[in-house]
């Protein structure tokens, strides 16, 4: 008898410390789940294809959202339009007869079906907050992505415009941000 109620006491034991190790072990995945960081080379690109590597732009989930911290150079100075698009892709394509730079990537990510282009909060997913160069050509800025998390954009580019973002439609298309000058794959 004595046995038996050793047995089962070393059983309920072993019991408490798997479901406590296995319930250590869950946390620690959803925590080291929520630290990933996705550092994502950023290309100059032209019609004649990818260029230099001009910087990084580092993702990572945040409680508001996907975090984007940019660390770029030789941008122009001033605002740029700044897009996750479609596909992985930044190489150059043709589209109406003329070769364009990182048209492989596609439109902006509209996962979500929006109507028109707009801000981060009611446009395509896509829509990202604009990027301001600086005199010297660097952007080193972090803004938030509230509706995005990082495996919504796995698999994607993201790209920055050659002109500013103004979050509209009109007077120009996708915000008037024009051509595109930098571009990186999101792995």
């Amino acid at each position: 008898m004595n046995n038996i109620l050793k047995l089962a006491g070393l059983c309920g034991l072993s019991g408490l410390l798997f479901t406590g190790c296995s319930t250590i072990h869950e946390h620690y995945q959803k925590l080291s789940h929520h630290n990933h960081k996705e550092h994502v080379a950023v290309y100059a690109v032209s019609a004649q294809g990818v260029g230099e590597k001009i910087g990084t732009v580092t993702l990572e989930d945040t409680p508001r959202g996907l975090q984007l911290s940019t660390d770029l150079k030789k941008i122009p100075a001033g605002p740029h339009g700044f897009h996750i698009h479609e596909f992985a892709s930044c190489e150059s394509t043709a589209k109406n007869g003329q070769v364009g730079p990182a048209l492989a990537a596609g439109s902006h990510l509209n996962t979500n079906h929006a109507e028109h282009h707009g801000t981060p909060l009611s446009g395509h997913l896509g829509d990202l907050p604009y990027l301001t160069a600086n005199q010297a050509g660097y952007v080193k800025e972090t803004s938030i992505a509230p509706r995005l998390k990082l495996a919504d954009v796995k698999g994607h580019a993201i790209v920055v415009h050659a002109g500013g973002d103004n979050y509209s439609d009109t007077p120009s298309p996708l915000g008037g941000g024009g051509g595109r000058l930098a571009c990186g794959v999101i792995k």
